[in-house]
């Protein structure tokens, strides 16, 4: 069996680490983000990833510097692999294993390269997408690519959650046939189409602002691809103070457009919009 870290932080993650243990590839330990500070009150919170390798007796580890962390690991690996860890990993990293870094990237590279692919092709409404797994270097997800697999929907009526989730569980089966099929040299990289390269950028909480006149099908996509973050909100001044309104559901009508469901105005529970609007817009 070979011996490999894997490298990961959100839910994305999990889902694929529980395909590669569903097929016996057991790392040798994880590595995910320290401890962040989250909430109104700043509790100091553990990544998704480290809370489930907690619950499954998975050795985890929360380096700031990962050179300093490897430095003193003696460990040999075959390889690394990533989903979804949130940070830049060095060349020097990058190096250490004898058959490279495995990367599971949301997206058919060289498209959408970056940190926001999912939403992305949902904001641009692009029914064809799928995942990749590649071989990491220096650059962002710009290394050669070992497999990939298409994943076309009939529209957009989902929220990101489950695009997300199934994209991970389809990364974590490409990546499971790629540990087989590289590591045996039956599956050789392939250099990306450089020139073809497109690129996402980082979601804001700031993203999610509309105005509550925004009814078109584009804000729909947008409610779509930040369901649950950022979330879409709005401001409404009631006796001269603006008061953030966040978006809890809504869908689209094709006769009215964006259908807003449920809010939660701020500091209060939620309420359906209708009720919203006879307490705040009356």
């Amino acid at each position: 069996m070979y011996t490999f870290a894997f490298f990961g932080s959100d839910e994305f993650s999990i889902i694929v680490l529980q395909e590669l243990l569903k097929n016996n590839f057991i790392p040798t330990f994880c590595i995910t983000q320290p401890d962040r500070p989250q909430g109104r009150k700043l509790v100091l919170t553990p990544t998704p990833l480290k809370k489930f390798c907690f619950e499954n007796n998975i050795d985890v580890h929360t380096p700031e510097n990962l050179e300093l962390f490897f430095k003193d690991i003696k460990q040999d690996f075959d390889f690394f692999a990533v989903a979804s860890y949130g940070k830049i990993i060095s060349q020097a990293i990058i190096d250490i294993p004898k058959k490279g870094f495995l990367n599971v990237h949301p997206s058919l590279l060289p498209l959408y390269r970056g940190a926001s692919p999912i939403e992305t092709v949902i904001l641009n409404n692009e029914l064809e997408t799928g995942v990749t797994i590649m071989l990491m270097d220096a650059k962002m997800d710009h290394g050669p690519i070992l497999l990939q697999q298409k994943q076309v929907f009939s529209s957009w009526t989902e929220s990101k959650k489950i695009t997300h989730d199934m994209l991970a569980q389809l990364g974590g089966t490409l990546l499971t046939q790629t540990i087989k099929g590289y590591l045996t040299g039956q599956i050789l990289p392939q250099e990306q189409n450089h020139s073809m390269a497109t690129y996402t950028k980082i979601i804001k909480k700031s993203d999610g602002l509309i105005k509550l006149s925004d009814i078109d099908h584009k804000t729909y996509l947008k409610y779509l691809a930040f369901t649950p973050w950022p979330g879409l909100y709005f401001f409404v001044e009631k006796q001269n103070k603006q008061i953030r309104i966040k978006i809890e559901s809504a869908h689209f009508n094709t006769q009215k457009g964006f259908v807003i469901d449920t809010v939660i105005p701020e500091g209060k529970k939620s309420m359906t919009f209708d009720s919203f609007k006879n307490g705040y817009l009356s």
